[in-house]
Formats: structure tokens, sequence, C-alpha cells
């Protein structure tokens, strides 16, 4: 009867195959749902970062136009923010910057409604699109800061 005990308890020590998988299952669900919580901040943190990056660019626009009385053209771009020159022995960008997701921003002049736009076209690189691929210009800086 002894031996009859050791051996039962023998058994009970080790997890069976299909108590494993329902446990590494429900690890799995568990990561899932918290990967797609998150997905949401990330998104939201990689536009609040193309938002800055846009407006830092517009800024040195800004001072382009106060030292030349103009911005740059197409062909001379956001490029040309980002080398020293007579008037500025700093470029007025450390670099040509490229949005959260590795893209380049897309510098219009004239712009649809001001004289100039920066555009990032989201995480697809195209126009239009929702959600993470939803586009982001310095047209729509000052109608989001102010909640229109």
């Amino acid at each position: 009867m002894c031996s009859d005990l050791m051996t039962l308890e023998t058994r009970r020590r080790g997890f069976t195959l299909v108590e494993l998988m329902v446990v590494i299952v429900l690890i799995g669900l568990l990561a899932g749902a918290v990967a797609m919580g998150t997905r949401a901040y990330l998104i939201a943190g990689k536009q609040a970062v193309a938002k800055l990056e846009i407006s830092r660019i517009c800024q040195a626009l800004d001072t382009f136009y106060s030292a030349y009385d103009r911005y740059p053209t197409n062909d001379e771009g956001i490029e040309i923010l980002a080398q020293a020159n007579e008037k500025f022995a700093d470029a007025l960008l450390s670099e040509v910057p490229t949005d959260p997701w590795g893209h380049p921003y897309e510098y219009v002049q004239p712009g649809r409604e001001t004289a100039y736009e920066v555009i990032s076209y989201g995480a697809d690189g195209r126009e239009g699109g929702t959600k993470a691929d939803r586009d982001i210009s310095s047209t729509q800086l000052d109608d989001e800061t102010t909640g229109n």
C-alpha cells in the first residue's frame, strides 16, 4: 500500500502536456490583448512626434524667409535648411529630418492653403489614409492644438 502512495505522488509532481498548452495559450491571449491595447498609444506617440518635427521645420522655414524674403523652392526643398550658408554659419536644421516611419517629409511651395506645406504621409508613406496611415500637414497644426 505504501508503494501505491509513492507511485501516485510521483505521477502528481509534473504537469501534463494539456495543462502546459492551456497555460501557454492563456499567456498568448493576454500578451495579444496587451499588444492591441498599447498599439493605439504607439501610433498616437509617432503622430505627436511628426507634429513636433513639422513644427520645427516650419520654424526653420520662417527663419529662412526672414533672412531671404522668400521660402525655399520645391527644388531646394527642406534640404537647404540643413546646409550652412553665408547668412547662417550653422544650418537651420542639424539634418534633413525623416518622419517617425522613416519617410522623408514632403515640402510643397506654394501649399494648398498657405505659402508652403510640410506633410508626413503617415505609416504607409502614401497620400490619404486613416489611423496610423493618416496624413499630418503643417496646415493642420493650429487646428489640432485648438481642438477644431
